[in-house]
């Protein structure tokens, strides 16, 4: 809602100083007796033209956040709670293979169900949390259109999974109150050398060979630094981590933009073609391209597996709460390191890049009333599974391109190999009776 609003304003401000710099310009042109009368008639003339226009920029985004955000509301929401199995042999190629079933575009089949209905693709959200020590997995997600297919596929790819609706959400536990409750939020992205390099992967469960199926003691599990330390999470603690992912589509008119852009296999080309030496313009490939090395090969084989699986418009936020006068800023390093897993060197990392905090409080911030807004608005858009740029100047923290196989990579159901005591499984696996079970009377 804050970005939609946002976005509001700054429709509005444009011919808002048109207007202003007009009216300026006519009082001017009074004061210096000038003969206004022929422009002012001349603007009503040709109003019919123009004010249309002019109420149509104004008013276009108002318009598209209202049928989209009554769109999102027919559709509802809903917490599941996933409780692991006790043996988990599949590789995080499970989770992929689920994020790809729930891919759901919601592409408009016409101007009505764009302009009226608000069809778009909706949100979901992937949540680790600790509450006092005790590790949680989540998934919010769409009611109508997500959560049925879901759940079907959890119990299909994980035997032995419990999945359980939440009937109260479990943020609903920390309700803002300063006297009560003090915090820290950070943003989470992915990092590339180029800012729109979202192509380039991050270090995922291939690279670390899991697809390859090795046995339980040989595997290395990159969630476990992040379990583990969820896992020390103090009574008086909780620890949120959420990745909101909404479908990587190409956005036109009729999809509701006013701009038109592709998706993400064009910057692919680009980027390839560049590391290539290819000329663009040229009408055959020549011999003097540069020779690549074994790491760019690497890189380019990766981009191409990476862009050939579907894509998600991904933004990563993490909480750390705790009671009043309880701040221990020694739990946000472990947290925030726990990202370095997925970082592989000259090509794509995980990090923070924004925070509710400022590096000179005395300048931005001297009274503390910015930063305890902050925290306010994180919280409140952490529950509504919302997400806009905190660095509103540059976008440094904007939402990144990534794949599912990037994201099962960060979230899947973790193997037998973490022992985490905070983490509890399902004591004992459910099995359907024998088919052939004997039924029926008998008589001795």
């Amino acid at each position: 809602m804050g970005s939609a609003f946002r976005t509001i304003i700054g429709a509005i401000m444009v011919p808002l100083f048109f207007f202003v710099a007009l009216g300026f310009m006519f009082f001017f042109m009074s004061k210096m007796n000038i003969n206004i009368q022929p422009m002012i008639s001349m603007l009503i003339a040709f109003s019919p033209i123009w004010l249309p226009l002019a109420l149509f920029y104004i008013t276009f985004e108002m318009w598209m956040w209202s049928v989209g955000e009554k769109f999102k509301f027919e559709n509802g929401r809903t917490t599941l709670r996933i409780r692991p199995p006790q043996e988990v042999l599949k590789s995080p190629e499970a989770m992929e293979s689920i994020l790809n079933q729930i891919f759901s575009p919601n592409g408009p089949d016409n101007l009505m169900q764009t302009y009226l209905d608000g069809k778009r693709p909706l949100t979901s959200s992937l949540e680790i949390v600790s509450i006092g020590g005790e590790v949680r997995f989540y998934m919010n997600v769409p009611t109508k259109k997500i959560k049925n297919a879901l759940e079907t596929q959890l119990y299909a790819q994980y035997p032995g999974i419990e999945v359980v609706e939440e009937p109260i959400d479990y943020t609903a536990e920390v309700v803002w109150n300063q006297k009560q409750w003090d915090m820290m939020a950070f943003h989470i992205c992915k990092k590339t050398m180029a800012r729109d390099d979202d192509v380039l992967p991050i270090k995922t469960y291939i690279d670390y060979k899991l697809d390859l199926q090795p046995k339980e003691e040989l595997k290395f599990e990159p969630m476990s630094p992040l379990i583990e330390h969820l896992g020390n999470v103090k009574p008086h603690e909780r620890i949120w981590i959420q990745i909101l992912m909404t479908p990587h589509v190409k956005k036109s008119f009729k999809t509701g933009s006013l701009s038109k852009s592709g998706t993400w296999e064009a910057a692919a080309k680009k980027k390839i073609d560049n590391m290539l030496g290819r000329d663009k313009g040229a009408m055959e490939e020549t011999e003097n391209r540069p020779a690549l090395t074994y790491g760019e090969r690497e890189t380019i084989s990766a981009i191409e597996r990476n862009v050939s699986k579907y894509g998600y418009n991904t933004a990563i936020r993490a909480l750390y709460i705790t009671q009043a006068g309880k701040f221990d800023g020694d739990m946000i390093g472990p947290m925030l390191r726990s990202f370095a897993q997925y970082d592989m060197i000259g090509r794509a990392s995980v990090g923070p890049m924004w925070r509710t905090d400022f590096d000179y409080n005395f300048f931005q911030d001297f009274t503390g009333s910015r930063k305890i807004a902050l925290k306010q608005r994180e919280l409140e858009l952490y529950k509504h599974r919302s997400y806009y740029d905190g660095d509103q100047k540059n976008h440094i923290d904007r939402e990144r391109v990534m794949s599912t196989e990037e994201i099962a990579t960060m979230y899947h159901i973790p193997g037998t190999s973490i022992v985490t005591p905070g983490l509890s499984r399902v004591e004992n696996a459910r099995r359907e009776a024998p088919s052939n079970l004997p039924i029926g009377t008998y008589s001795l």
